[in-house]
């Protein structure tokens, strides 16, 4: 399978490359992005969290092997709630999952400016191939 350029020139292409680095820089320097920033370095330097984020990882991983051989129950669902629920509730953690759902929601917005102006969906598009 080919395909075929329009003919851009390199010239509009490195106009564009050079819009999106700005945007990048932009968005960057956001107050939501430099939120997440700093929350996501906290969870990395607690102790605690990354305990807990091994204990979560470690509950997940028997529970999905569990789940695949038809061998979960009701307790194992519950024990994976519970770990996940004792991680959301170390302060850093939830700190560190509200910057990441407002980064998330700018981003979004972002991205339905971009689809307006595109008439189509920018980030489905950026995202992958196969759309059906």
């Amino acid at each position: 399978m080919s395909i075929e350029t329009s003919g851009e020139s390199t010239e509009e292409s490195d106009s564009v490359e050079q819009r999106a680095r700005e945007l990048g820089r932009a968005l960057r320097d956001l107050p939501e992005y430099e939120r997440f920033d700093e929350a996501q370095a906290a969870v990395e330097a607690s102790e605690e969290a990354q305990a807990k984020i091994e204990e979560f990882e470690q509950v997940r991983q028997e529970f999905m092997l569990a789940r695949q051989t038809g061998q979960a129950s009701q307790e194992d669902l519950e024990e994976l709630q519970n770990t996940q629920q004792e991680l959301h509730d170390i302060p850093v953690m939830a700190e560190y999952l509200e910057a990441q759902n407002q980064l998330d929601a700018r981003l979004e917005r972002v991205n339905s400016t971009i689809s307006a102006e595109l008439g189509l969906d920018f980030a489905d598009e950026a995202s992958g191939c196969c759309n059906d």
